[in-house]
């Protein structure tokens, strides 16, 4: 009885961490929006910064995107072991 228990636990568990993974993307997606609208608003107030306004905002975005990425890799790497 507890092998048949074992070996549906251990079919459950990847598709769990894809679960995991989906909502873990709701952090990055919220901090995305934030950062693009926040921009967007302060681009709008002080047009004459825009350039440097868009430049950070990239930046802002590249580092949640490689944290999003770092997320995707590291759930990968969990459920191989």
């Amino acid at each position: 009885m507890n092998e048949i228990i074992l070996a549906q636990a251990t079919q459950v568990t990847p598709h769990l961490g894809a679960i995991g993974y989906g909502l873990a993307t709701i952090g990055p997606g919220i901090g995305l929006g934030i950062l693009i609208g926040k921009a967007l608003e302060g681009m709008a107030r002080q047009p004459e910064m825009s350039g440097q306004l868009r430049t950070t905002m990239f930046i802002g975005i590249a580092f949640v995107e490689a944290l999003a990425l770092i997320g995707l890799a590291a759930g990968y790497m969990f459920t191989s072991l």
